[in-house]
Order: structure tokens, then C-alpha cells, then sequence
């Protein structure tokens, strides 16, 4: 099954356009699947998840079988938005020898040695893999940008008060590094789960309250939300300047954990049916070698 173009379309954000992340919904989309009863809704959804989740298995062996192209899924989101079950859920059947997952935390001594975008190059998926960056390189014109004095850990950058150009000019060289994977034959898909700020109280006190999930509450994230405000900002901008045709935003709803993934899932599923992968096609002599070997095996 497949999303609908329109609703794909309402979820990317244009390139060239603004991102307008606060006049989109957390909740959910204005084209629904099926119905408007919460509990047929969500039964829907989870029912396409599990046909998005059965698509992929097919696609990731495609592309794997083909080895043209790769896969580069970017999540990026606020804290406790979902980027961890969504992988989890969605990638569930996928072979795990072609899928790898990379979390970009706080840069090592030697990632900050090198140019902003280093870290994130050397783990790109080779083709016929699927990646997935849980955080990426965005989190150079995000984190950095709401906290400008973790900018003096590299250079040649170190100033106190960035000026706009040092953000237009990473605008500039992420959108020119997706290009460049792009014509090699890398495809990218960016997430961005958009989850509200109530809905971040309610699942970070969730965390608090149930001692199995206190592990995955940290003080960090309390200070973090305090910059609410200001990430926002920085996505709106990052947002739309590096929405592009070759490697366009889409902005999901992540209130909602069951909606969340399906939509996940019928993006990445649409991007990769869009190479239009076909079973490799064997020369004469690979089918003369086919027939010979049946022949031996039927002979034993």
C-alpha cells in the first residue's frame, strides 16, 4: 500500500518554502486514513504500519540485491519525540546485516578536529544499505546554535555571538553534501518528529513516575526544555533553508506514537519504491551457469 500523494505533500515541507512548524499540527494531519473514531483511527494505523513494515522487508532486499543505491533516513527531533520506538517499530523487518543505525551524541576530541560534517560522512551507508541517523550533522545548526559557545570547540569558528553568515554558510554546505550523495546514488530521507511541548511534560513525568522508565529520564533533557523556544527557531530556519528537491524535510505529527509510525513508515517505503528497483537481471552467461548447475544438483 502507499501513502497518499496528497498527504506526502502536506508533510514535506516545499522547498523554497517556509517550514511553518508552528502552524502544523503535532496531532495529526488534515488527510486522515480512514474514518474520524480515535480507536478505529489508531486500529487503522497500526494495521498499515504492519503492511509498511512488510513493504520495507521487500524493499530493503531489493535494494540490497541491486547494490545502485543507499538509504540515509535523518531523524531529528525534541527530546522523548520518538525517535527511538519509531526505529524500533519500524524498521522491525528489516534484516539487521543491512541496516545500521548511528546515534550522533556530543563530538569527540577527534570529531571536532575535523570539519563539521566529518563525522557524519565517515558512517554513511554503503549501497544497498539502509542508515539511519538518529541526530545528525543538524545538530550543528541546532545545538550550536542554541548553545553558540559549543562552537568554540572547533574551528575555525570561535566567536561568543555567531554571526548570521556562519548559519547560512552550514545552510549551504549540508545542502550541498546531500547533493553530492544524491548524484552518487545515496537516497535521503529527513524526519522530523514533531512533537508538542505538552505532550514532552506528560512523557518526560511518565519517565519520573514508573521506576522501569526512570533510566530514560535525564536532567539534561529538563534543561533543554527550558531552550523550548529557541530550538524551535533554529529547526524553523534549518528547516527551510536546506529543504530541497533532492533531500526535502518531512514534519510528522509525533503526539500521537501510533500515527507517528505509520507515517514514518509510508514515508521511507515511498522514497524507496521512487528508484523503481527491479530483481537484478542476470547476463546469458550468469542463466547459462543457472541451468548447468540445476543440472548437477538433479544428476547427484
Amino acid at each position: 500500500m502507499k501513502l497518499k500523494k496528497a498527504l506526502l505533500d502536506e508533510l514535506m515541507v516545499r522547498p523554497g518554502e517556509s517550514a511553518g512548524l508552528d502552524s502544523r499540527s503535532t496531532e495529526s494531519t488534515t488527510i486522515e486514513w480512514k474514518g474520524s473514531d480515535k480507536r478505529r483511527y489508531k486500529k487503522v494505523a497500526e494495521e498499515d504500519l504492519a503492511s509498511f513494515v512488510d513493504e520495507l522487508s521487500e524493499a530493503q532486499r531489493l535494494l540490497w540485491a541491486n547494490d545502485t543505491h543507499a538509504l540515509l533516513i535523518v531523524l531529528q527531533a525534541m527530546d522523548a519525540a520518538g525517535k527511538d520506538g519509531t526505529i524500533r517499530h519500524v524498521m522491525s523487518g528489516v534484516n539487521p546485516q543491512g541496516c545500521k543505525v548511528e546515534a550522533f551524541k556530543q563530538p569527540s576530541r577527534q570529531e571536532l578536529d575535523h570539519d563539521f560534517l566529518w563525522r557524519a560522512a565517515k558512517v554513511l551507508p554503503e549501497r544497498g544499505m539502509i542508515g539511519i541517523f538518529n541526530r545528525s550533522y543538524y545538530e550543528e545548526v541546532l545545538v550550536a546554535r542554541v548553545h553558540p559557545e559549543l562552537l568554540g570547540r572547533g574551528k575555525p569558528v570561535s566567536v561568543d555571538v555567531p554571526s548570521a553568515h556562519v548559519w547560512q554558510d552550514r545552510y549551504e554546505d549540508i545542502n550541498s553534501f546531500e547533493r553530492h550523495l544524491n548524484r552518487n546514488g545515496t537516497r535521503i530521507v529527513k524526519l522530523f518528529l514533531h512533537v508538542s511541548k505538552e505532550e514532552q511534560k506528560r512523557r518526560f513525568l511518565e519517565r519520573l513516575d514508573d521506576p522501569d522508565k526512570n533510566w530514560k529520564f535525564s536532567t539534561a533533557d529538563l534543561a533543554e526544555r527550558r531552550h523550548w523556544d529557541e530550538y524551535l527557531t533554529a529547526y524553523e530556519d534549518a528547516l527551510t533553508a536546506t529543504s530541497t528537491t533532492w533531500a526535502p524535510w518531512h514534519v510528522v505529527p509525533a503526539d500521537h506514537k501510533y500515527a507517528l509510525r505509520a507515517l514514518v513508515g509510508g514515508i521511507i517505503v515511498h522514497a524507496i519504491d521512487a528508484l523503481d528497483l527491479k530483481p537484478p537481471a542476470l547476463s546469458p552467461p550468469e542463466r547459462e551457469a543457472l541451468v548447468r548447475a540445476k543440472s548437477e544438483l538433479l544428476a547427484e
